[in-house]
């Protein structure tokens, strides 16, 4: 039988968060993803993973307070559920959703929500994944979709009306990121770097609150690209994939 460990404010200092696990210039985003998660515990944030070294997790809360532009009542939204390598393929990824759901339900929520998108991208959801365990579109942006499975006949989530924009008024590169990735806080300093030794303007806004959360003018999990204005991807960047881009 698997192991599985939720984070609390007693063990969270002593475990590992799943990403970027012994990796040093990874560590400042490892910590500020652990302070992120003890200011939301509070929130009704769930954060299990597997007792193991590996990327092994789901993450969610209560789409009130999360942090994307999302708007419902009494759904839990999953942020992320993660296996990765040798732990493929041996269920755990089903026992983590159907952890989730049941805790879901021994809550009296309405359901369970997650952002899919109709063509595979990095950092979201599988769809097919989700719809096996009967997820259904709810609502959509462009090709990304959000994913909800019913437990009841109150209505279901909504992108918020903001994050049908997709654009901004800004026409530099603009990046909206947050620190719900541990990988993000390595990523903004490369770039801030890069763009700074090669005179090029990257505008930087960093989504610290849930009420710029909530309003973000874009499908936003934790990393938005805008260029000339329009929404791009929801691609995590670094100095040479931000450099193949722009040419």
């Amino acid at each position: 039988m698997n192991e599985y460990i939720n984070l609390t404010l007693e063990n969270i200092d002593k475990e590992h968060i799943c990403c970027a696990i012994g990796d040093p210039k990874h560590q400042q985003g490892v910590n500020n993803k652990k302070e992120w998660i003890k200011s939301k515990l509070k929130d009704g944030h769930v954060f299990r993973k597997l007792n193991a070294r590996g990327k092994i997790f789901i993450e969610y809360e209560p789409i009130e307070t999360a942090w994307v532009p999302i708007s419902g009542k009494n759904y839990e939204y999953i942020y992320c559920l993660w296996v990765a390598g040798s732990f493929k393929g041996k269920g755990i990824a089903k026992e983590l959703l159907e952890y989730a759901i049941s805790d879901a339900k021994e809550k009296n929520m309405s359901g369970i929500c997650t952002l899919t998108s109709a063509k595979k991208k990095p950092f979201i959801g599988e769809k097919k994944f989700f719809e096996h365990y009967g997820f259904k579109v709810v609502d959509t942006i462009e090709d990304y979709e959000l994913l909800a499975l019913r437990f009841d006949n109150n209505e279901v989530p909504k992108f918020n009306e903001n994050a049908r924009n997709m654009k901004i008024d800004n026409l530099d590169f603009t990046i909206y990121y947050s620190n719900e990735c541990p990988y993000v806080e390595y990523e903004i300093k490369e770039l801030t770097d890069y763009a700074n030794a090669n005179n090029i303007n990257i505008n930087f806004v960093k989504i610290d609150t849930l009420e710029k959360a909530k309003n973000a003018p874009c499908v936003f999990n934790n990393w938005a690209n805008f260029y000339q204005g329009k929404f791009i991807s929801n691609t995590i960047l670094n100095a040479n994939s931000f450099e193949k881009l722009i040419k």
